[in-house]
């Protein structure tokens, strides 16, 4: 009977540092890593590349898809999005802090020309009823964006002829 509770302690010990050796071995792989930020949510690290940073982006906002969509929907919350409440958080999450209205968005980072659109562009439209700027989506690559508007809230749009018919300027707010 001794002898059996020492093999027990024993497989228990191998089992618990075989168990730390493993995860130690995950934890020390490269991952974003998180930090709080002064208002309390988490930022995830700047340091990607640039096209890792924009799948990582798009990946969030694809964990949004379906998420229904509201006008002036609040900032900092994920129930509901208007386009630009959606570009703000996913962005937001990976450290670029973009202002609150497409409009405003459509001012920062740099001109990009419809011939060089990235992944992770930020692109601009019309909408009837506004003058200038009223929606924002991101670019996901083979004429396709993430973006929410109506019913079916955040979803992937093909840029067909009414996106270009109301296409204002695209802009690249990832380094």
């Amino acid at each position: 009977m001794k002898l059996h509770h020492k093999w027990s302690k024993r497989l228990a010990i191998m089992t618990i540092g075989a168990t730390v050796a493993i995860s130690g071995g995950v934890i020390s792989s490269p991952q974003p890593t998180q930090a709080a930020t002064d208002n309390g949510t988490a930022t995830i690290d700047a340091t990607i590349t640039s096209t890792s940073k924009a799948d990582r982006i798009i990946a969030l906002g694809k964990r949004y898809l379906g998420t229904p969509y509201k006008f002036g929907a609040a900032v900092g919350q994920t129930k509901n999005f208007d386009c630009s409440t959606l570009t703000k958080y996913i962005f937001g999450k990976y450290g670029i802090t973009l202002p609150r209205t497409a409009a405003q968005q459509s001012k920062v980072g740099s001109f990009v020309s419809k011939s060089n659109w990235k992944k992770g562009d930020l692109l601009f439209f019309s909408v009837p009823g506004r003058s200038g700027v009223g929606h924002v989506g991101v670019y996901l690559g083979n004429n396709k964006m993430l973006n929410t508007y109506g019913a079916g809230g955040v979803k992937i749009t093909t840029i067909n002829s009414y996106w270009n018919s109301h296409y204002m300027t695209a802009r690249r707010v990832i380094k």
